[in-house]
């Protein structure tokens, strides 16, 4: 029987042939080695490669990316089209229209522009203390969240179509100044949800006292539906949380494993924290009080500002009138069609005021002026907050006492 050679001696008779199952001897080279064997019989698969897969095998499914619904080119165009229609179809006629009475800025009184200016400034203020409120016992500094609230407002102005982008930034910072991961989520979560509720309750106050004096506008209508809502969302989550927090956390999990970059159980024990802090916001009524204090004066002093600049144009709109057209304009913002309801707000408004007999060159230069103050003049100022708050001094010392390995990176845990 013929043996098979190796490189370590000739094989064991009867060993079958590993190429071909036989026991023939493989050709000797004329330098005595066996050349290698570059496929077995009848294939073209390599000596030692892996089998193929049968015949009737699936073929492998190569993993597919995740789809959003709408890719962002879509969602930037549409953006960018809504808001050119709200522009054509309600700013430029009312700016036509505030051209022509733009002599009117030769009587307008500075100091009670001034004084606008100081309310705006003031409502901001009212925001970051509601912010402080809730993240209470152990809140970062007042001019430290301030800074915060100013860089989320700057980013939710310039992102379109993003509601969550404001929050992220202000999630990241607060982390950066102490604050631990599930009270930062409590406090965002409170204090934007808390704050639209404040605004639905006074805009249906407002209705009701308004309708029966200055009639009914289908708008309100749709306004109040939104409203509701919001309110319903609410209410459930706030049931779901106080109630039902287990079944909560186990949902959402479950949601989150199929969600890259996040941890199922990270998030389950986050929500049971949130949860555990909503319950003792809602039993402590001295802080629940707080918080809606200081979120009814952030509208408030919002909405006196730009009474005032109405006024500094010429013209005393009735408190309650505008109390209706502040709401609306407010409350329909909240669909997220562009970046914190620009060009929504201002057409609204606009028409809405003019609906109360506001003259409308007053009404356009007065709204868009408080616009200017409320909307854009945060930008360049949470831009260099922001800056502040990532490269300034406290935060260069930070990250030295910290370390460059565990400097504070946004992904503290809860």
């Amino acid at each position: 029987m013929a043996t098979m050679t190796t490189a370590s001696g000739p094989a064991p008779a009867g060993v079958p042939d590993p190429v071909d199952g036989t026991n023939a001897e493989p050709p000797v080279s004329h330098n005595g080695t066996s050349p290698p064997v570059a496929a077995s019989a009848g294939t073209d698969r390599p000596l030692g490669a892996a089998a193929p897969p049968p015949p009737d095998a699936p073929a492998p499914v190569a993993p597919t990316k995740r789809k959003r619904w709408l890719p962002p080119q879509v969602r930037w165009t549409i953006t960018i089209v809504v808001l050119a229609f709200v522009i054509e179809l309600f700013l430029l006629p009312a700016v036509a229209k505030a051209l022509k009475t733009i002599h009117t800025l030769a009587k307008v009184n500075v100091w009670l522009l001034l004084f606008a200016v100081l309310l705006e400034m003031a409502s901001l203020s009212a925001y970051a203390e509601l912010t402080r409120s809730v993240l209470s016992p152990d809140p970062p500094r007042r001019f430290t969240v301030l800074r915060i609230d100013m860089s989320s407002m700057a980013v939710s102005h310039v992102m379109p179509v993003s509601a969550a982008a404001g929050p992220a930034v202000a999630y990241r910072l607060l982390l950066d100044n102490g604050v631990t991961g599930s009270t930062a989520a409590f406090a965002l979560t409170t204090q934007g949800v808390g704050s639209a509720v404040v605004l639905n309750v006074i805009f249906w106050f407002a209705l009701l006292i308004s309708i029966p004096l200055s009639g009914y506008n289908p708008l309100y209508g749709f306004a109040a539906l939104i409203g509701v809502i919001l309110l319903a969302l609410f209410a459930g989550a706030v049931l779901l949380l106080t109630r039902g927090k287990r079944y909560a956390a186990d949902w959402v999990a479950r949601v989150s494993a199929h969600i890259p970059f996040l941890n199922p159980e990270r998030v389950s024990n986050l929500v049971q924290k949130v949860a555990a802090r909503l319950e003792g916001l809602l039993q402590n009524r001295q802080r629940l009080g707080g918080a809606l204090g200081w979120a009814s004066a952030n509208w408030l002093l919002d909405v006196a500002s730009l009474w005032v600049f109405l006024f500094a144009f010429g013209h005393a709109v009735n408190p309650l009138d505008l109390l209706v057209a502040y709401g609306l304009a407010n409350v329909l913002a909240a669909i997220p069609v562009t970046p914190s309801g620009l060009g929504v707000v201002e057409a609204v408004l606009i028409s809405t005021l003019v609906g109360f007999h506001v003259p409308p060159g007053i009404a356009t230069l007065a709204v868009l002026s408080w616009r200017m103050i409320n909307f854009w003049l945060p930008i360049p100022v949470g831009g260099a907050a922001y800056l502040s708050l990532r490269f300034g001094p406290r935060a260069r010392r930070r990250r030295r006492v910290a370390g460059p390995e565990t400097a504070p990176s946004g992904g503290a845990s809860a």
